[in-house]
């Protein structure tokens, strides 16, 4: 007989912890948030029964502290704790600690988390439940000598991953030796800062591959089932950006075929609770094991949304003993679901985070249209929230519904144009540019998807003629309505042009682009955000624009002597010294900014004036890391 779960610790933050919150008020149980000095006023905070406060920003001294979390259970009394996606949610030392102190851990047993968290150990157990794998070399890797000779057996590509790795963290792609040294060096620090354990294997690189993975359930009586499958190949450095389900790349017997190889593998671990089986799937749809992540997933909402299942509430029944309420048979697709991630970062400059205060937060109206396609967005933040350097810098899970594929990627792109955020770089453009890509469109997509696509980073290109004219529209009907109000005169879209750059675009009247654009006025000077477009654009008379060729501008570059720090982080590494010559391109130093290290590379050659900064130190962005002569 089950015993039900009366308060739930949720040791995590953030978005994902309002989620649990959610669930557990709809079920009548209680909850507890715990929080960093970082986090004093985050919304996971506000929203929970309770709150501890369990140490500094720092992560390793508060989210990731085993005994301070078990603290704060001892303190409020929680018999049962969420842990949520990444921090502790798959360490096997914290669900053995809460299994010693009596208190239930919604996910899986200590065995099955060790078994599939070091992905060595989970590939051979895989190949022993008969799950289709990879070639590669699964024992350590001692250097980057051995890791350049492994890499040359196996042969180029090759994926080097850290062991205990996941979330796109301790993962590089090679292509030679120096790729290969270079990358076994990163993956191992990576993997030593993110996880505590620098163990790193290597495995051939499947070209052109889709990421499709496998949600499955069980429970502690022996049941499984698999809820369909997730798309997931819009990734960027191994970081998912767009989940869809179902994928539009598989039929029902690959479905088929990958969901019972991934309840195999489960049953094999003895697994229980919610765990998703990851595989890379080639263009022929042959696919290949790649890791199981053993908690709830980040993009799970898409596999609610097509089946109708609350992936947290079935999780907490089984914490509690229960049976799963659900067969195989009970499992149906309905429609498809589309999951935006929403980042603060910049990705007018290489994607680089961004931190700061959401001087605004609008967020789209969730719920259902005329139609019956729907909007859900899962938040962790608030107008006037803040976005610390310490932690993954999500905003939000921006998520639709509707009957067919074409309809959820409408349906984004409106809540995307609905969605507003002020006071830090963020990647809605990004996004909104995505799902005007006519390949992602056709579902023609692979993990190399945005490399492909944006090379040398994004860039949305030249406005379209239509789209620049429905913004000069919107801008002259304004500015019109404006000089109406102030002078009692008529005025017109008709009476101005509106100039984007050097380009002048005559407004006229009724002309609009779907959703608008989002404009901020100074005068006679209007700043636009339209899908993956913005800028800064001008209204004027007519007359004044015929003369504006008359009033050129100075135009001044960026000084390239100066290598400026590109985001706020932790100097991890310098590679050069005050006196070095140095090439265009040579690698100087390592910034590590949101749990990852980004390599920053000289864009001048000459000789180093200055160094300013050591290792060690936090940067801010803008922060002079060295000079040239």
């Amino acid at each position: 007989m089950s015993q039900r779960i009366k308060k739930i610790l949720i040791a995590n933050r953030g978005e994902i912890a309002c989620r649990v919150i959610r669930t557990a008020r709809k079920m009548g149980i209680a909850t507890v948030a715990v929080y960093s000095d970082a986090d004093v006023r985050a919304l996971h905070v506000l929203e929970a029964d309770e709150a501890v406060h369990i140490g500094a920003a720092i992560a390793a001294e508060s989210y990731l502290s085993i005994p301070k979390i078990l603290k704060a259970i001892k303190q409020t009394g929680a018999d049962a704790v969420h842990p949520g996606y990444g921090f502790l949610s798959e360490n096997a030392a914290f669900a053995d600690a809460l299994a010693q102190a009596g208190i239930r851990f919604i996910g899986p047993p200590k065995g099955a988390i060790e078994a599939m968290g070091d992905k060595i150990t989970s590939k051979k157990l895989a190949e022993a439940a008969g799950v289709s794998t990879v070639p590669g070399h699964m024992g350590l890797i001692a250097d980057a000598d051995e890791a350049v000779r492994i890499a040359a057996q196996v042969g180029y590509p090759v994926m080097i991953k850290a062991s205990a790795g996941g979330g796109g963290k301790g993962m590089r792609v090679a292509y030679n030796e120096a790729e290969a040294r270079e990358g076994f060096e990163r993956s191992k620090s990576e993997a030593a800062s993110s996880f505590g354990d620098d163990r790193i294997f290597i495995e051939r690189f499947v070209e052109s591959p889709r990421h499709i993975e496998i949600q499955i359930m069980a429970d502690s009586q022996g049941n499984v089932v698999y809820l369909g499958e997730r798309e997931c190949s819009i990734q960027r450095r191994n970081q998912k950006v767009i989940e869809e389900a179902p994928s539009p790349f598989l039929d029902e017997a690959t479905r088929q075929a990958m969901g019972r190889q991934a309840c195999d593998l489960a049953r094999a671990v003895d697994y229980c609770s919610a765990g998703t089986v990851e595989f890379i799937v080639d263009p022929d749809r042959n696919f290949f094991f790649l890791e199981m992540n053993t908690r709830l997933q980040v993009e799970h909402p898409v596999t609610e949304l097509i089946t109708g299942f609350d992936l947290v509430e079935i999780m907490i029944r089984v914490a509690q003993g229960e049976a799963l309420p659900i067969t195989q048979s009970d499992v149906k697709l309905n429609g498809w679901a589309m999951e935006s991630r929403i980042y603060a970062e910049d990705p007018y400059k290489g994607f680089l985070p961004a931190v700061g205060r959401l001087s605004r937060y609008d967020s789209p109206g969730e719920g259902a249209d005329d139609s019956g396609a729907l909007i859900r967005n899962d938040t962790g933040v608030y107008h006037g929230a803040e976005i610390p350097i310490y932690y993954d810098p999500m905003i939000a899970k921006l998520c639709t519904w509707a009957p067919t594929r074409e309809a959820a990627i409408d349906k984004m792109r409106e809540a995307l144009d609905a969605t507003r955020i002020d006071g830090l770089a963020h990647n809605i453009p990004f996004l909104s540019a995505l799902m005007d890509q006519p390949k992602f469109i056709a579902g023609d997509m692979s993990t190399h998807f945005i490399a492909e696509h944006y090379p040398e980073g994004f860039d949305p290109g030249p406005m379209p003629k239509e789209v620049s004219a429905g913004i000069a529209s919107q801008i002259a009907d304004i500015y019109a309505a404006q000089r109406c109000r102030l002078t009692g005169a008529e005025y017109s879209a008709s009476n101005y042009a509106v100039s984007f750059g050097d380009e002048g675009v005559v407004a006229e009247a009724g002309v609009r682009v779907p959703g608008l654009a989002r404009l901020t006025q100074h005068g006679h000077r209007f700043d636009y955000v339209y899908r993956g477009w913005h800028g800064t654009a001008f209204v004027r008379p007519h007359r004044a624009q015929a003369l504006m060729h008359l009033m050129p501008e100075v135009k001044t570059g960026p000084d390239l002597k100066k290598l400026l720090c590109p985001m706020p982080g932790v100097l991890k590494s310098l590679h050069v010294t005050a006196g070095d010559s140095i090439e265009i391109g040579q690698m100087v130093a390592i910034v590590e900014a949101m749990k990852m290290e980004n390599v920053l590379r000289a864009e001048a050659a000459g000789v180093i004036k200055e160094m300013p900064v050591g290792e060690g130190e936090s940067l801010a962005q803008g922060d002079l890391i060295l000079e040239l002569e």
